[in-house]
């Protein structure tokens, strides 16, 4: 069954965008503990595979040869190249692969991967993350994961992404997880609804 396909049946896709510290992650975790019908796609990435992960677990493992073709032969969603030279991307065929298993498919993408995906997917939800400023810087700090200039840059995106929000179907506040994943899984369940009774006409 194609995405198209997919579309004209049921809800085809659920994109989770939001800045780095919006919290996209656990709210997308807390979903699926509530929403059984969704499953996470698996992204693909020329990164080196690390020791104890699986290809079609944690990542499909491609070579950049093969990353670049299947660019080229439009088998992406989405995709990026990072400034280390790594590809990550969201291959076509996740929505396909989760469909076929009878669920819906979640994607957590980056504010221009979203707004792409939403283009090409009739019938995509996209829902955006976010959290003020100071919070964000908070979290970010709190993780410990980059370095003050790091951070720094990863809040100034975040400033530009808030100001798209409005591109996309829903926003959700995550001030309080508990009270941010209540939202969000009232949003999708209403949206899960919705698109079965299109499809039952």
């Amino acid at each position: 069954m194609t995405a198209e396909a997919a579309a004209r049946g049921g809800l085809p896709v659920i994109v989770v965008t939001g800045p780095s510290g919006a919290g996209k992650g656990t709210l997308i975790r807390l979903l699926l503990e509530r929403v059984p019908e969704l499953a996470v796609s698996i992204s693909a990435t020329t990164r080196s595979r690390r020791a104890g992960e699986e290809d079609g677990r944690e990542y499909w493992f491609l070579g950049d040869d093969d990353f670049v073709q299947r660019v080229e032969d439009g088998a992406f969603l989405e995709h990026v190249t990072y400034v280390s030279g790594r590809r990550y991307g969201t291959l076509r065929s996740e929505i396909d692969r989760i469909a076929a298993a009878g669920r819906i498919c979640v994607l957590e993408l980056e504010t221009e991967g979203a707004l792409g995906v939403k283009e090409k997917v009739p019938g995509a939800l996209t829902i955006f993350i976010t959290a003020s400023i100071p919070e964000l810087e908070r979290r970010l700090c709190d993780r410990a994961t980059e370095s003050t200039g790091e951070i720094g840059e990863r809040i100034e995106l975040a400033g530009r992404q808030l100001q798209e929000a409005h591109l996309f179907d829903h926003v959700v506040l995550n001030d309080e997880v508990d009270r941010a994943a209540v939202e969000l899984t009232g949003i999708v369940r209403d949206a899960i609804a919705a698109a079965a009774r299109r499809g039952s006409r």
